[in-house]
């Protein structure tokens, strides 16, 4: 079976079926990492890939090829996010882009908390979880705090963007990783700015890789974002010269009976490498 990226063999199935029966006290996180060492499966940076290994698990286990032991704890699939008085709305201010530094500042563990807030509060789609490689940052111009940035694994397969990029899907699987996904971008609704938004994108895009870099150990040559054509029509994303690739089919990422009923979506793409296609299609 293919998950996650990767082809499970029936030596492979066989493996975790026999580590669950010879070792009853194993719980599903040691499994998972058990696995990725035994089979090597490993991100770029070097760590192992045991997220996507536990997703592979369940997926194996709903298939009927698995026993998985029993989770240890109940885990809700709600989540909630508390608010505070931080996040509460504030008097309009009006920030000048072309005469103030932006900064980045990436989200901590103190400071998540106030992220998830911010979002759940102002943005259309709200808060959620993020899978996979991500990095999310506070914007600030000068000392205000005027926008919040998610980035965040890259889509699995969209027709338009591979089609733009040329890849097979061999090299696509090799080198998926170095396409970042723009999954959320919010500018706080009480701040006003001419050119903001595309101010904004820029400069995330020349401070990413960076940072990117120093979490995980290798730099991202592509960025994609998805927006949704009836609300939005893309205008800073052009602004800051991104490139529209094409449209999504509304379908979702579990439409296997394609139902289409998901909102349909401009993709554009953001080199931030001039040789990203030699490199990406190697």
């Amino acid at each position: 079976m293919q998950i996650c990226g990767r082809t499970f063999t029936a030596q492979e199935i066989d493996w975790i079926n026999e580590q669950v029966e010879k070792c009853p006290d194993l719980n599903r996180v040691q499994l998972s990492k058990l696995f990725c060492r035994y089979a090597a499966w490993t991100k770029p940076g070097g760590g192992l890939k045991d997220m996507s290994c536990r997703v592979a698990l369940l997926r194996l286990e709903k298939s009927g090829l698995i026993r998985l032991p029993a989770p240890q704890k109940k885990v809700s699939r709600l989540t909630r996010v508390r608010y505070s008085k931080r996040g509460e709305p504030r008097q309009p201010i009006r920030i000048d882009a072309g005469n103030v530094a932006l900064d980045l500042e990436v989200v901590k563990r103190k400071t998540a908390p106030l992220f998830n807030e911010l979002i759940q509060r102002y943005h259309y789609l709200g808060y959620s979880r993020m899978g996979g490689a991500q990095m999310r940052f506070f914007v600030y111009a000068g000392n205000e705090l005027v926008a919040l940035l998610g980035f965040s694994a890259a889509a699995w397969r969209v027709a338009g963007r591979d089609d733009y990029v040329g890849w097979s899907d061999v090299q696509r699987k090799a080198h998926l990783h170095r396409v970042v996904n723009n999954s959320r971008f919010l500018i706080l609704p009480w701040v006003q700015g001419k050119n903001l938004a595309s101010q904004i994108l820029a400069h995330a895009a020349r401070k990413l890789p960076g940072h990117w870099q120093q979490r995980y150990g290798y730099k991202p040559w592509l960025l994609e974002t998805f927006v949704e054509k009836q609300r939005f029509a893309g205008t800073c994303y052009k602004a800051a010269n991104w490139i529209r690739v094409g449209d999504t089919l509304g379908r979702g990422k579990w439409d296997r009976q394609n139902k289409f009923d998901k909102p349909v979506k401009s993709i554009w793409l953001y080199p931030l490498n001039r040789q990203y296609k030699e490199r990406i299609c190697r």
